[in-house]
């Protein structure tokens, strides 16, 4: 009885190591893509993986973090509805995975910017409060995470200067969000790693 005990076991934790090489494998291929600037192809693999592994948070969350940063360059409204249906399917994924994520809740504040970002007056009032009570969220749950800093303060920023305020005030939280970038240590391979670049650019505007 006892090895057949062992025998199971041994073969779950085989099946466990062999899922799990596939899952980095897998991951590894998409952010290669990403590289190679191949965005769609990792979008697809990214989504592939999610379908392939339904406990993993992270695919579904980068397969539409690429189908959101698509959305700002489309300019038919029926091509912008389908692509961010597409991300907003992603992220529901991902939230019933992981709630009360802030990486996850900065996907959803840019999702409902690119709307507003495509047509301001006929989507301003319908998501920009939404934008703005995300990001209070996710900042109360984590406040020293960068990625969090860096687009709520550029949200405010965007949103300042579309009401004739100055921005100034801003830079500081500018600042900190690129001195937390710098002082950030990387979880694993996967998980979110991107911001810095914008934050030391949006810190020089400020220098400006």
């Amino acid at each position: 009885m006892k090895k057949i005990v062992l025998l199971v076991s041994c073969m779950l934790i085989g099946s466990l190591a062999i899922a799990q090489s596939k899952y980095e494998k897998g991951m590894e291929k998409a952010f290669s893509l990403l590289k190679e600037k191949k965005t769609v192809e990792a979008a697809n693999v990214f989504e592939r993986i999610s379908a392939a592994t339904p406990t993993e948070w992270l695919p579904s969350y980068h397969a539409a973090r690429i189908n959101v940063m698509l959305g700002f360059a489309i300019k038919d409204k029926s091509k912008l509805a389908q692509q961010l249906e597409k991300a907003q399917a992603q992220i529901d994924h991902a939230t019933s995975i992981s709630p009360n994520n802030p990486e996850i809740m900065i996907l959803q504040a840019m999702l409902y910017t690119v709307w507003v970002a495509y047509d301001g007056a006929t989507y301003g009032m319908q998501y920009a409060p939404k934008v703005s009570e995300i990001y209070a969220k996710a900042y109360a749950l984590d406040k020293n995470n960068p990625r969090v800093v860096l687009t709520k303060t550029e949200w405010e920023i965007g949103s300042a200067r579309y009401f004739g305020k100055d921005t100034a005030p801003f830079c500081k939280e500018l600042e900190r969000a690129k001195t937390l970038f710098e002082t950030a240590t990387k979880k694993d391979d996967f998980s979110p790693n991107w911001g810095k670049e914008r934050a030391t650019q949006l810190v020089e505007e400020c220098k400006n």
